[in-house]
């Protein structure tokens, strides 16, 4: 695979509002566990390899454990993640895949675990990994060559 465009040098503006969304969403209070499981899950819908290869490795060097990764394509049939964590996943799947949108009984789930704020913050989480995703597919970003800075 060859890459096509390298973005962040072409058009370091666009890339730099997308780091601050990316910046806003890290410092947002959410858990750095539910967000790693949420972006790889998107990763996964949006078959973004580049991603799935960044998101993974930071979820592992964060401490998550490599069974749920392995088995978050199917996290629905599996007992390893927590009804919080679930009712976040249930939502990036209907906000990654709007065409239905997000109906009232998906909103009281995720009502039930998350605040007003919280729910913001989780959506704009979403927003920033799906216009990543694009990114990254479009532009062929080569999975693989992505280094994870070291854990804190």
């Amino acid at each position: 695979m060859e890459p096509r465009i390298a973005y962040p040098q072409v058009a370091p503006g666009a890339y730099a509002a997308m780091r601050g969304l990316e910046d806003y969403v890290r410092e947002s209070g959410l858990e750095p566990q539910l967000l790693e499981l949420v972006r790889t899950r998107v990763s996964q819908i949006n078959r973004c390899a580049y991603c799935l290869d960044m998101h993974t490795k930071d979820a592992l060097i964060g401490g998550e454990d490599a069974q749920r990764l392995f088995a978050l394509s199917a996290w629905q049939e599996t007992p390893f993640y927590t009804e919080r964590e679930r009712a976040a996943l249930v939502y990036a799947e209907a906000v990654t895949r709007i065409e239905g949108g997000v109906d009232d009984e998906l909103y009281a789930r995720l009502g039930a675990h998350f605040s007003e704020r919280q729910i913001v913050d989780l959506t704009l989480a979403i927003v920033a990994i799906n216009g990543w995703n694009r990114l990254a597919v479009s532009m062929r970003t080569v999975p693989g060559s992505y280094r994870p800075k070291p854990a804190k």
